[in-house]
């Protein structure tokens, strides 16, 4: 095995070989196969916490504050921060490490900012590699902090057991929330930045949401994943200060009860199934996307193909179905 080393080091819990081969993972899908077929079986262990939420509420500040908490109660801590890419080096554009570098020298906390490289959903290809290298790390409790570009954040829950949304009074951004998608994918709404005024409305208006989404959430099965989770869960709300760390313990007993309702309900095996079957699907589309790049440009019956939809003597998805059987993957065809 090319990284057995380096495998070895993290299963022994070495810092920098877990530094290391999130790097690889990261860089390389090759490498990332290797390694994850190694270090699987020592998985599972981690409890996974999903935090997003719009660019202003204080993702960064309130995470510092969480780590803390955690600390506290003696937990062993990885945080996984997805940023924007670099236009220019492609690297994490923010680098959300900075606001938490007074932890940076602790033993038992692992920072890692990560480039979404234009990955849509929140997070970076890569995540799930990464959860899985800290969990083998043996971190307690892994954070996972994503792009929060108000948009595209609901892919979290298919990583975290517990997804925390944090919003602020005065943002605006109760449309945004319902627009996002986050109303089906939140355990824990935190006002953050409670000292605002403006507070008491933004719990207010979360509460009419939730009112109107269980009217009819049982009707839908539009996303039966999604509704599997949240049966019979009622997302939770609370107002924190992460400067002064107001209220912390309140979300703490709250992310206790909703990991205890996964356990005692048996919801946990669904989330598990789900998150197979997500991640699954994830590899499969970035290996046959790499599979169908690599044959637009290596064979010479593509420009062929591409000459014909241009004369309009085929069609788009006519040259699309050539190219799956060049794959050779069987075509189904209706007649």
């Amino acid at each position: 095995m090319q990284y057995s080393d380096l495998i070895n080091k993290l299963i022994q819990k070495e810092t920098r070989a877990a530094a290391r081969l999130i790097t690889l993972v990261e860089n390389d899908i090759n490498a990332a196969e290797q390694v994850i077929n190694s270090i699987y079986k020592y998985t599972g262990n981690a409890y996974i916490l999903g935090i997003t939420g719009a660019p202003g509420t204080g993702k960064s500040t309130f995470i510092s504050t969480l780590i803390k908490n955690f600390l506290e109660k003696g937990k062993k801590i990885g945080i996984i921060c997805v940023d924007p890419t670099s236009p220019i080096t492609g690297g994490a554009l923010l680098g959300d490490r900075i606001r938490m570098k007074q932890y940076f020298s602790l033993d038992n906390v692992f920072i890692r900012s990560m480039a979404n490289r234009g990955q849509l959903g929140g997070l970076a290809r890569a995540t799930e590699d990464a959860i899985k290298i800290l969990d083998v790390y043996g971190c307690d409790l892994i954070i996972v902090e994503t792009v929060g570009v108000g948009q595209s954040e609901v892919d979290i829950f298919k990583s975290a057991h517990t997804v925390i949304v944090l919003l602020v009074p005065g943002l605006g951004d109760a449309i945004q929330a319902i627009k996002a998608g986050i109303m089906e994918i939140t355990d824990i709404f935190v006002i953050n930045k409670m000292d605002l005024g403006g507070a008491d409305k933004k719990v207010a208006e979360i509460i009419q949401m939730l009112e109107l989404k269980m009217n009819y959430k049982y009707e839908s099965q539009e996303n039966s994943e999604i509704y599997a989770k949240i049966e019979q869960w009622t997302p939770e709300i609370v107002k924190v200060n992460s400067i002064t760390g107001e209220n912390f313990n309140i979300l703490l007993d709250m992310i206790n009860k909703h990991e205890k309702f996964l356990k005692n309900t048996g919801i946990i095996s669904n989330y598990l199934k789900n998150r197979i079957k997500s991640e699954t699907m994830q590899i499969l589309k970035h290996k046959l996307t790499k599979k169908v790049e690599d044959l637009l440009y290596s064979n010479k019956n593509i420009e062929n193909y591409i000459d014909k939809v241009m004369e309009k003597s085929l069609d788009p998805y006519s040259m699309a179905n050539l190219i799956i059987e060049m794959l050779g993957i069987e075509k189904k065809r209706d007649f």
